[in-house]
């Protein structure tokens, strides 16, 4: 999870006057711009009373989705059900960039640090899921706004231009200078780029939310919505989950809560909420289009440790916006997960000086969004998968903000485990094993803090790490992506 480098845009805070920020915002709606949108499907009723089914899928974000739309695929007879605590995907799920990449351990560095052994495996399986993701969306004609054109990783700090020429030299990935840069997104801040033609594509996040459950529902999946489960009670052959105002009887449940609370308690202290933060630009005319470039749909993102994503996107009136978030990625103390997060005046500010400064041709743009949402995040950055009660209840979570494509992935993973066969999937390395749990609190609070503040100092060093950064890595709780 990379950052934005402190000293480049410590410098943009200070270059733009409080009241051109202030001006910026003042019209901005708290509330995510994928999720205000008339197309919104409305809620299917809550689950009242006694129900029982082969499948319960629990959380309807993308992981719960992508569970009971393959769950149907495989087997158009499964009877499957997925309850929802709330509204399909309201969540993170609804709230992301919408950067869909093929990568399923957040980077080849963390994949390696992690998984060496099985790193080289989970790139051709991480390809392979992002293929057959744009062939589910294909199948099905489903509208998300689905584009692949790629990723943009943009140096800008001296030391990392040497860093997108190690990235180029993968296969699909151009090297770019700062000229090359400069005709693709016009910043003066981008001294050299590495261009992914491949593994990575962009969506609109809550569509693709809303379209899934289209497709489960053609497909004969039961939706309830507002119907939180609040316990698992094991009955022989069989799965009780209890919810607010019902029961449901299940053969087989798989459990898609991510940033929640989990239902099996022994994994909750491997799951914390992160906060991260985006701003969506009102559209732009077309003056400050040609201003900046950006023809290509590609995301972009920088090479620092607490790192800016960015990203083009084409409004229902045929508008261009631009999606701007990342840098500060917030941990309350006692990991709680609550609705007034997700609002964080300081860091719209902050996003809004330095997306100002990255793009001095947009002074005077205005945003109409500004927005929060938790991330589920583990310690070694990417899932983690169990099979508990005698191998009737599947569980996945930990994407750590990488989710939109590897979500799919984690649902295939958890029909294998509930299969009871032994397969590819259920053997690989990354499903057997689990990331190291967050100490309790205050240690925790203490240990993300420290953490950050020596990711700063790192990216004041010229990306050197420290020796206790370094020791994280060892012990399997650093990151460098």
């Amino acid at each position: 999870m990379r950052t934005q480098n402190p000293i480049t845009f410590d410098r943009h805070e200070e270059a733009a006057s409080a009241e051109h920020i202030a001006a910026s915002l003042t019209s901005a709606k708290h509330t995510s711009y994928w999720l205000d949108n008339a197309r919104r499907p409305e809620p299917t009723p809550a689950l009242h009373g006694f129900i029982t089914t082969d499948l319960l899928i629990v959380g309807g974000g993308y992981t719960g989705l992508w569970t009971a739309l393959q769950a149907k695929e495989q087997d158009p007879n499964r009877h499957v059900v997925l309850i929802e605590g709330q509204r399909i995907g309201w969540a993170a799920s609804g709230r992301n960039g919408g950067f869909c990449e093929a990568s399923l351990v957040h980077g080849e560095a963390n994949g390696e640090n992690h998984l060496p052994k099985e790193n080289a495996l989970l790139s051709e399986l991480g390809a392979q899921n992002l293929d057959d993701f744009e062939a589910t969306v294909q199948r099905y004609a489903m509208d998300v706004d689905f584009v692949r054109q790629g990723s943009l990783s943009v140096a800008t700090e001296a030391h990392q231009i040497a860093w997108a020429a190690e990235e180029a030299e993968a296969p699909g990935v151009d090297y770019l200078d700062k000229h090359q840069v400069k005709n693709v997104i016009n910043s003066p801040d981008f001294l050299a780029g590495a261009l992914d033609h491949q593994s990575t594509a962009l969506v609109h996040p809550a569509k693709l939310a809303w379209e899934l459950a289209r497709v489960c529902r053609e497909l004969g999946v039961e939706f309830y919505e507002n119907t939180q489960a609040t316990e698992l009670v094991e009955m022989n052959e069989q799965i009780k989950v209890l919810t607010t105002d019902g029961q449901i009887l299940a053969d087989r449940v798989a459990l898609a809560t991510n940033v929640f609370p989990s239902l099996i308690k022994r994994h909750r202290a491997r799951i914390v909420p992160v906060y991260d933060y985006a701003l969506m630009t009102e559209p732009l005319t077309d003056a400050q289009r040609e201003a900046i470039g950006w023809e290509q749909m590609v995301g972009l993102a920088d090479m620092n440790n607490r790192f800016h994503y960015s990203r083009p996107t084409i409004d229902a009136d045929g508008n261009f916006r631009i999606l701007y978030g990342g840098y500060d990625a917030v941990y309350h103390f006692g990991g709680k997960v609550r609705s007034s997060y997700d609002s964080n005046p300081e860091t719209f500010e902050k996003l809004a000086a330095h997306f100002f400064g990255s793009f001095p041709a947009l002074n005077g743009l205005k945003f109409s969004h500004a927005w929060g949402g938790a991330i589920d995040t583990c310690s070694r950055f990417f899932s983690f998968f169990d099979l508990t009660h005698g191998g009737k209840v599947a569980y996945c979570a930990g994407f750590t903000g990488l989710g939109v494509g590897a979500t799919r992935f984690g649902a295939k993973v958890m029909l294998d485990l509930l299969s009871g066969e032994k397969t590819e999937l259920t053997e690989l390395e990354l499903v057997r094993t689990k990331p190291i749990p967050f100490p309790p609190e205050p240690a925790a609070w203490l240990g993300v803090k420290l953490m950050t503040d020596y990711l700063i100092k790192a990216d004041r060093n010229q990306g050197q790490r420290s020796a206790f950064l370094r020791l994280m890595d060892k012990i399997g709780m650093g990151f460098d992506s």
